[in-house]
């Protein structure tokens, strides 16, 4: 039986179309199971499409309700509402893939929405549920779009699962290049090898660059502590010295000729010391600690003072330098002061939009009624 599904909305998403038409909010879905996770972006239509379909398929509506459409207020221009509608989002696909019920679970609607191996026709559930979790996992569709990538990045949770499928592409790189060495030089079997190194490695590239702007995003967002932030900015300071070591042995070992060693595409001894190879490793360690360099050259300032001048001047520019920071924490002061005015300012507007969007509804409400009266006459 396949595994629960670990469901979730993290992150909200803002696309704009590359055709010029309106922005719109994508939800980025969370899907996590024992071996892996992966990313599905949706906008409220599709919802709203889902429910529509599941509720035909399953012959009654999901247990969950699917939040109301805001008429007066867009979730392009609204953080609040972008962040209530992502909540009540959540609620609902939770609703259907954590109950006991699987009516709407082993619906095609709802595999096509997620991603999902069809594992059935409707609302039997017999195939799907006969699926095994490793044969669902294995047939997931990888992480692939570039947005989806920066999704799933931006969440802290699936961040480590891109991480790991990142270095296990590092680590396949490195065995086909090994692997590459020790083939016969301009054989077919060297260039594939070769080849699929590349491959692997402009792989591993995307995901780094990903990787990296997710850390920029949950750091804006408060969503990691200090520590754990810095360590994962330690393991990808890591892989990407790794990556460009290999992307430096994939272009030095190539397009070799002659017999074995050297002649065969085996990085010569002194290629290996240029690399940084050691004998019992493909990578050196760098060395810990610093490295000075010469001292800063003269300017013009400083060329006719002597050492007590010097330091004289490096004063007054310390003392200058504090002078602007204390202006520029005013500025910032009363930066704040009227970010919080417009907040105040935009939440009692906002309150006044609610107010009037509910005397809408009641109003069309009431049209409702006035117009099956008038059917009735």
């Amino acid at each position: 039986m396949a595994p629960p599904l670990e469901i979730s909305i993290p992150t909200t998403s803002l696309h704009t179309p590359a055709d010029g038409s309106k922005p719109y909010t994508l939800y980025n879905i969370t899907l996590r199971m024992p071996l892996r996770s992966f990313v599905v972006q949706k906008r409220y239509s599709e919802f709203a499409a889902l429910h529509r379909a599941l509720a035909s398929q399953a012959g009654a509506p999901p247990p969950e309700p699917l939040p109301a459409k805001s008429w007066l207020r867009s979730t392009v221009s609204s953080p609040a509402l972008t962040e209530q509608r992502r909540a009540a989002l959540e609620r609902y696909l939770r609703a259907i893939a954590e109950p006991p019920d699987r009516r709407w679970r082993d619906t095609p609607a709802w595999r096509a929405f997620l991603n999902l191996p069809g594992g059935g026709s409707g609302g039997g559930g017999g195939a799907t549920a006969s699926v095994s979790g490793a044969s669902v996992e294995a047939r997931l569709p990888a992480i692939g779009p570039r947005d989806a990538t920066l999704a799933a990045a931006s969440d802290p949770a699936t961040w480590v699962d891109l991480h790991k499928e990142m270095k296990d592409l590092l680590k396949a790189a490195r065995a086909g290049m090994d692997r590459r060495e020790g083939l016969p030089a301009g054989s077919v079997e060297q260039m594939e090898a070769g080849t699929a190194a590349k491959k692997e490695l402009i792989k591993a590239g995307s995901l780094l660059f990903a990787l990296a702007g997710g850390l920029d995003v949950m750091k804006k967002a408060g969503r990691l502590g200090e520590g754990e932030l810095r360590r994962r900015k330690d393991l990808i300071a890591a892989a990407k010295e790794e990556k460009a070591w290999l992307d430096q042995w994939a272009l030095r070992s190539g397009g070799r000729g002659g017999g074995r060693g050297a002649s065969q595409g085996v990085a010569s001894e002194s290629d290996r010391a240029a690399l940084g190879v050691a004998r019992d490793g493909p990578m050196a360690r760098r060395p810990v600690g610093r490295t000075i360099g010469r001292p800063l050259p003269e300017t013009e300032r400083t060329r006719e003072l002597d050492n007590a001048g010097v330091l004289q001047l490096q004063k007054e520019e310390m003392a200058e330098q504090e002078q602007r920071v204390n202006e520029i924490g005013r500025t910032v002061q009363q930066l704040k002061a009227n970010a919080i005015a417009i907040d105040e300012e935009l939440t009692y507007q906002l309150g006044q939009l609610d107010h009037l969007n509910e005397a809408v509804d009641a109003h069309e409400r009431k049209l409702a009624i006035a117009n099956r009266r008038v059917k009735n006459l």
